[in-house]
């Protein structure tokens, strides 16, 4: 059910372990985090949400709407992050991602705008 991998992929994320959303991923998956480069292979896309995760304390999405085709899944979100700072920032972003037969994901696209993450 798709429905249910949605579920999953966001508790994985929020749990802020790297290795349980890779978990979900194919071992030669696609991952684009807003503007930043793509990053192709579970190993680098564990690694750079690695980097990402340092730079924040904790983040969790509110799931507000979800959309279903095919082997698609769109993703409408609120994402909370705890900065290093200690306040938090809440901004939209919308996740898509493709699920290949085996029921992992290949491709997965995040698309947010991560500025007032970083504002001063």
């Amino acid at each position: 059910m798709p429905e249910e991998l949605t579920q999953r992929v966001f508790k994985a994320v929020d749990s802020f372990d790297p290795g349980a959303l890779a978990e979900l991923l194919a071992e030669d998956a696609r991952f684009v985090l807003g503007n930043a480069k793509p990053l192709v292979g579970r190993e680098a896309i564990t690694g750079g949400i690695e980097g990402f995760f340092s730079t924040i304390r904790g983040l969790r999405h509110r799931l507000l709407n979800d959309w279903y085709a095919g082997a698609d899944t769109i993703a409408e979100t609120e994402v909370t992050y705890d900065r290093l700072d200690g306040t938090c920032v809440s901004v939209p972003a919308v996740s898509i991602w493709h699920v290949r037969d085996d029921g992992l994901i290949d491709d997965y696209r995040v698309f947010v705008d991560l500025a007032p993450v970083y504002e001063q």
